[in-house]
């Protein structure tokens, strides 16, 4: 009997925080001409010859440090999630894949089609759409000659922005904060320029939950994107630079948001708990909190769930209309 398929995709990991699997998986994840999309005759030589050896033994070092006995955290809450979804869905086929990494994509898309599964729905786990985060996935789909619906983003779903501000609200009430700011990762002004919707997404995220938000005041709220890589101008005011402006202006308690990752990973435990802490700090800030990602929450679990039915009968309106 056929049934209804579901594949999470998240960004992947290295398989171990050896200094050899992580360069393996940075030389993956930076060779993607969606996500550096400079000339691969200018690139290639300039990431193999300078940044692989100076960014993967830091990068090591980051992924030790975060590393847990069952591995690596984005990996352990994507299995869970995808345990969990599976409970919720028991009569679907469930299934979870990495972009960089592995599972891959292929070798999932390629079971789900030999366990018989009529129609499929590709989950990219990033509720805001960019082509860094989501055209690699959308290929590596259609390049197996599966049939897939794909689900693009999910940011603006009503249920999601619920959950994420009870999220927020109850984090806030813990402590007086003087700012709470959302933090996205950034993508380069190139890829805005040339229409890329993930600014306004990101933006249009915020509001969203400030609808729901029911212990935040408005003016506290800030909106900053993280991660910049590379000397080219980026999405706009960074977090760092935005820590270290609030702290002198006499605001030293500050909650950050991170709707970008809805599971701990590199830039929530190392990048953010580590690096820009320490930049508050030295800044002159004091308490610097993180509201936890979503990490396959049971709440979160069900939204994911019920997103995907709705989105399949959506699909199979369209195709019958």
């Amino acid at each position: 009997m056929s049934k209804n398929g579901l594949l999470l995709v998240n960004l992947g990991s290295p398989k171990s925080p050896s200094t050899k699997d992580v360069k393996t998986y940075l030389k993956e994840f930076l060779s993607d001409q969606n996500v550096v999309t400079l000339p691969k005759w200018f690139w290639q030589p300039l990431l193999r010859g300078m940044i692989l050896p100076m960014r993967t033994w830091r990068s090591a070092t980051y992924y030790r440090h975060m590393w847990t006995q069952a591995g690596s955290p984005l990996t352990v809450y994507t299995e869970m999630m995808q345990r969990k979804v599976q409970s919720i869905l028991s009569d679907w086929d469930i299934q979870f894949a990495m972009n960089y990494g592995g599972p891959t994509i292929t070798e999932k898309m390629k079971l789900m089609h030999q366990n018989g599964d009529a129609q499929i729905i590709v989950l990219p786990l990033f509720p805001n759409y960019t082509q860094s985060t989501h055209d690699t996935i959308i290929e590596k789909v259609k390049a197996t000659g599966i049939p897939a619906y794909i689900i693009k983003n999910f940011y603006d779903q009503p249920r999601y922005q619920q959950i994420l501000a009870a999220q927020v609200d109850e984090s806030y009430v813990r402590k007086n904060y003087d700012a709470v700011i959302f933090s996205y990762h950034g993508i380069p002004m190139s890829m805005i320029n040339k229409g890329d919707p993930y600014e306004k997404e990101c933006q249009a995220t915020t509001a969203g939950v400030l609808k729901y938000i029911q212990q935040v005041p408005k003016e506290k709220v800030f909106t900053v994107f993280q991660s910049k890589f590379g000397p080219m101008p980026w999405l706009k005011p960074y977090l760092k630079n935005t820590l270290m402006e609030i702290a002198a202006m006499g605001k030293r308690n500050v909650l950050i948001v991170t709707p970008s990752f809805v599971e701990d990973c590199l830039e929530t435990i190392e990048e953010n708990d580590v690096q820009n802490y320490q930049t508050f700090r030295s800044s002159g800030g004091k308490v610097f909190d993180a509201v936890p990602p979503m990490n396959a929450s049971d709440d979160f679990c069900q939204f994911i769930a019920e997103l995907s039915q709705k989105k399949l009968a959506a699909y199979r309106g369209n195709a019958n209309e």
